[in-house]
């Protein structure tokens, strides 16, 4: 006799419920092996006991807020802060020799990184641009150099490969004239600062908190600020190997930056007497420098990419890079930028 196939499944389901409330009071170790091994493949995504994190000499509010070590720790990981680099270059160098998992930068930094055949450097995020303010040309107000168009000839301080570079540079093409028109003074930003006190060079490419700390202390004139040119707001750059590894501690501290950078923008007196003891700098001088600055993150998108590949297209016709760059070679697969992306972002 032919035996129906619904009172069959039946059976086998009863079965199974059986077995498996039986196994509820016989099988707890099992159970309980089951759960920790499915608790340790959610966790599978890292395998980092460490993440090295950058910062820079002109200040980090996650580093100063101690906002990611919680949820690290509590990931069994470790965060060692690395630095400070006076500028982006530095950063990417100790990036690219893998002392260094997650950093920020400028537009810049990683341009001149791929031009000169660095693969390990890649993005991760965007930062939301500033208005410009934080950033400019500077002569001493006395000074007879009047407009941008009177630099040509004359000596320039900034950090070579840094947003400096790309500021002076379409500053000048804004009047017809080209970086080679200028005479480069390859200083740190700390080392231009100080080169610009002491009357050693005339002008300045400078940015905060340098800059807001000598217009306080000289009478300065600014030839051209940052706005309208340094759109991008820079990049969060990861070490390749440790982002392609460990895509959920990238996630984490992204997730976290943009938390306290939402809060920054919100509290500006906070988040100078936040930096007070790391940059020792006035509180006045420090509120300026965050009510000028931008914290927040911003996913990468197509027209951001698209952006930051015309700058360095502007640099190769420039001849200020040595060879033609594709920014998409140092954009993450889409499969790995999602995993890395928190929802805020998205």
């Amino acid at each position: 006799m032919k035996i129906p196939f619904i009172p069959q499944r039946r059976t086998v389901l009863k079965r199974i419920v059986q077995f498996s409330i039986l196994g509820l009071f016989i099988s707890t170790p099992l159970i309980g092996s089951l759960v920790n091994n499915a608790q340790a493949q959610k966790k599978a995504n890292f395998t980092a006991k460490v993440i090295n994190l950058a910062y820079q000499t002109s200040g980090d509010i996650v580093k100063v807020k101690k906002v990611v070590e919680p949820r690290f720790k509590a990931l069994g990981v470790t965060v060692n802060w690395v630095g400070p680099f006076p500028a982006g270059p530095q950063l990417i160098e100790a990036m690219n020799a893998g002392k260094v998992d997650i950093g920020n930068v400028g537009e810049t930094p990683p341009i001149f990184s791929q031009a000169a055949g660095i693969t390990e450097v890649i993005y991760i995020a965007g930062r939301t641009p500033s208005k410009g303010a934080n950033q400019g040309i500077v002569v001493r107000a006395n000074s007879p150099i009047k407009k941008i168009a009177d630099l040509k000839g004359k000596k320039v301080a900034f950090q070579r490969g840094s947003n400096a570079h790309y500021l002076l540079a379409k500053a000048l093409q804004e009047v017809g004239l080209k970086i080679k028109d200028v005479k480069i003074v390859g200083l740190t930003p700390s080392e231009a600062r100080d080169a610009f006190i002491q009357d050693k060079v005339e002008v300045w490419v400078a940015s905060d908190p340098f800059l807001a700390l000598v217009e306080k202390i000289i009478p300065i004139r600014n030839l051209r600020n940052a706005a309208k040119i340094n759109t991008l707001g820079g990049f969060y750059l990861g070490r390749r190997k440790f982002v392609t590894q460990n895509p959920e501690l990238v996630r984490v501290f992204l997730e976290e930056a943009d938390k306290v950078g939402e809060w920054a923008e919100k509290k500006p007196t906070e988040v100078a007497k936040a930096f007070a003891p790391e940059l020792k700098l006035d509180i006045s001088v420090l509120e300026k420098v965050a009510r000028r600055r931008t914290f927040r993150l911003r996913k990468l998108t197509p027209s951001i990419i698209a952006e930051q590949q015309r700058v360095a297209d502007f640099y190769f016709q420039e001849k200020i890079i040595p060879r033609k760059i594709d920014i998409k070679d140092a954009i993450l697969p889409t499969q790995l930028d999602v995993a890395i992306t928190p929802v805020r972002l998205k």
